[in-house]
C-alpha cells in the first residue's frame, strides 16, 4: 500500500478527474467510481443517430489550469488533447441588427468597440479593459485560487481592500455602467452573471472576472471531439500515472470510524478500504434525506446546506444538421428586447418573456450540430414542464427561423429541460449548482473538507472556487493538495 493509504474519488467529471490526476501524478493509490460508463458527469455527451452533442460546457477558458492538471500528472495538454483558439470568442447579436465579434487583442477588441459604439466608447472601453485586469489580479490569487476550508482564508486585508477599491463589492450591473455607457457593450459585460445564477443587479462586481476570462483571456476549443474530449484525455491521463478507474458502478456509503474515512461501498456490494474520499457529484444528493440514507455519514452534514439556494436552469435544444451553416461562429449570443424583466421572469420562477438564446455551432470535423440555450427557471419554480417545455422548444425554433437558422421544425433533435437536468442527477434540475450569492461565496459555499470526518473532501461545483470549468479543474486540485498534505 501507497504512503497515506488508498483514496477513493467518488465522480469521474471535471473535478474528480482533476483530484484523481494529481494524486495519481503523486503516486497514491487512487480508485475512480463513476456511476455512468464514461468519464465526465456534467461535461458529458449524448448521440442521436450519427450526430454527437457536448450535453455540458461549450468552451474552455484558461487553459492553463487544464495544462496544469496533467503536468501534475506527468503529461503534456497539447499531446493528449489539442486546442484552438476560437476566432471570434463570441459573437453578440442584438436586437436593432447590430453585432459585436469579442476578438483576441485590445486594440482589435478596441477597434469593434469602435466601430459599434464610437470613439468615446471605445476609450472608455479600453479604460474599462484594464479595470477587469486589474480585478482579475486582485482576486485570481487571493481568493479564486485558494483553498477557502478555513474562515482565515478570507483575512485578507490588502486583497479585500483592493477590491473594495476597484468596485468589486458594488453590484456587477452599476459598476459595469460606471465605466460604459452603451446599452450593447453594458449587455457584453455583465449577462455572464447568469453563469454564477444571479441577475447583473444582484451579482457582486467581483464577477466581472468572468467577463475577462471569456473577453480577455480567450475561449478554447479542442480541435476534434468536442468538449467531451476533455474529460476523456484527463481520465486517460490519469490511467497512464496508475489511477484505477470503475465504470457503471455507484458509490453508496462512505464508511467512518472515530478516526475518520475508512472504507467506500459499492453498488454491487465491495467495500474499498480507504484512507480519502473525494466527492466530486452532485453534494445535495449525496448528503440524501436527514434519516441518512445518503452517501455521506450523517457527521458530514454542512450548515451551508440547510438552506442551499439554487441557480436558475435552462433548456437545451441539440438540432441534427445536413451540413453547417456558412459564416456561423462558434458561438453567438443573441439577445432579446427585454433585459429586466428577463431576469425578473427567472426570480419569479417563471419563462422568460423575451429570452437571450447562446447557439453553439462547433467545427470539429464531426457532423454539423446547432445546440441552443435558453436561460429558465428550475425545478423549484413549480412550473408544469409537460406543457411548457413543447412551447418554449416551439418558440424557440420559431425565433431561429427569424434569425436566419432556416426552417429547424423537421430537424433530429434532443431536448434537454429541467426535468431532464433532475433525472441525469442533478439537484433542483438545474446544472449549474448554488448560485453564487454573498452567503455561497468562497468560505460561505460548501467546505471542501468535512470538519468531522477526516479524510473526507469534496470538489465540483458546489464547493469554492464555484461554477465554471477553470473553478471546478481548482476545486479538484485543492482536494488533492489538502490529501497530499496530510500524508505522513
Amino acid at each position: 500500500m501507497t504512503a497515506g493509504g488508498p483514496v477513493v474519488v467518488i465522480g469521474a467529471g471535471l473535478g474528480g478527474l482533476s483530484a484523481a490526476m494529481r494524486l495519481a501524478g503523486a503516486g497514491r493509490e487512487v480508485t475512480v467510481v463513476e456511476a455512468a460508463d464514461v468519464p465526465g458527469g456534467c461535461c458529458g455527451t449524448a448521440t442521436l443517430g450519427s450526430h454527437r452533442f457536448d450535453t455540458g460546457p461549450s468552451v474552455l477558458t484558461m487553459p492553463g489550469v487544464l495544462a496544469d492538471a496533467f503536468a501534475a500528472a506527468g503529461q503534456d495538454l497539447e499531446r493528449w488533447l489539442p486546442l484552438r483558439r476560437l476566432d471570434p470568442y463570441y459573437r453578440l447579436t442584438f436586437h436593432d441588427g447590430s453585432r459585436l465579434d469579442v476578438v483576441a487583442g485590445a486594440d482589435a477588441m478596441t477597434e469593434q468597440v469602435r466601430a459599434l459604439c464610437g470613439p468615446a466608447e471605445a476609450g472608455r472601453y479600453r479604460r474599462f479593459r484594464h479595470l477587469l485586469g486589474e480585478m482579475f489580479e486582485a482576486e485570481w490569487g487571493a481568493f479564486i485560487d485558494r483553498d477557502m476550508t478555513r474562515l482565515r482564508a478570507l483575512a485578507r486585508p490588502y486583497a479585500l481592500a483592493r477590491l473594495a477599491a476597484l468596485g468589486g463589492f458594488r453590484r456587477l450591473d452599476g459598476l459595469v455602467r460606471r465605466h460604459l455607457t452603451d446599452e450593447r457593450l453594458i449587455r457584453a459585460h455583465t449577462f455572464q452573471a447568469l453563469y454564477v445564477g444571479l441577475s447583473p443587479r444582484r451579482a457582486l462586481g467581483v464577477y466581472a472576472v468572468i467577463a475577462h476570462m471569456d473577453t480577455v483571456g480567450g475561449v478554447y476549443f479542442p480541435r476534434e471531439g468536442g468538449m467531451h474530449a476533455v474529460p476523456r484525455a484527463m481520465a486517460a491521463a490519469a490511467e497512464k500515472a496508475g489511477a484505477v478507474f470503475r465504470y457503471g458502478v455507484r458509490a453508496t456509503r462512505i464508511e467512518t470510524d472515530g478516526a475518520g474515512v475508512v472504507a467506500v461501498r459499492l453498488g454491487t456490494g465491495e467495500r474499498l478500504a480507504a484512507r480519502h474520499a473525494v466527492v466530486a457529484c452532485d453534494l445535495v444528493r449525496a448528503h440524501g434525506r436527514r434519516d441518512g440514507d445518503g452517501l455521506l455519514p450523517e457527521e458530514a452534514a454542512d450548515w451551508r446546506l440547510r438552506r442551499p439556494r439554487f441557480s436558475p436552469s435552462c433548456l437545451v435544444a441539440h438540432f441534427a444538421l445536413d451540413r453547417r451553416p456558412e459564416g456561423q461562429a462558434h458561438h453567438t449570443l443573441h439577445f432579446g428586447r427585454e433585459w429586466e424583466t428577463t431576469f425578473a421572469a427567472l426570480e419569479a420562477g417563471g419563462p422568460q418573456p423575451d429570452p437571450s438564446l447562446l447557439v453553439t455551432c462547433p467545427a470539429d470535423g464531426g457532423p454539423a450540430v446547432l445546440s441552443v440555450l435558453e436561460p429558465t427557471a428550475n425545478t423549484r419554480g413549480g412550473a408544469d414542464w409537460t406543457t411548457l417545455t413543447p412551447r418554449l422548444v416551439d418558440r424557440m425554433v420559431g425565433r431561429l427561423a427569424g434569425l436566419g437558422y432556416g426552417d429547424l421544425s423537421g430537424a433530429p433533435r434532443l431536448v434537454f429541460d429541467p426535468p431532464a437536468w433532475r433525472r441525469r442527477g442533478h439537484a433542483a434540475g438545474t446544472p449549474f449548482a448554488l448560485d453564487a450569492r454573498f452567503t455561497q461565496t468562497a468560505w460561505f459555499r460548501p467546505s471542501g473538507a468535512a470538519r468531522r470526518v477526516p479524510g473526507l473532501h469534496f470538489a465540483g461545483m458546489y464547493t469554492a472556487p464555484g461554477v465554471g470549468v477553470p473553478p471546478v479543474l481548482i476545486s479538484g486540485r485543492l482536494a488533492a493538495e489538502r490529501i497530499l498534505e496530510s500524508a505522513p
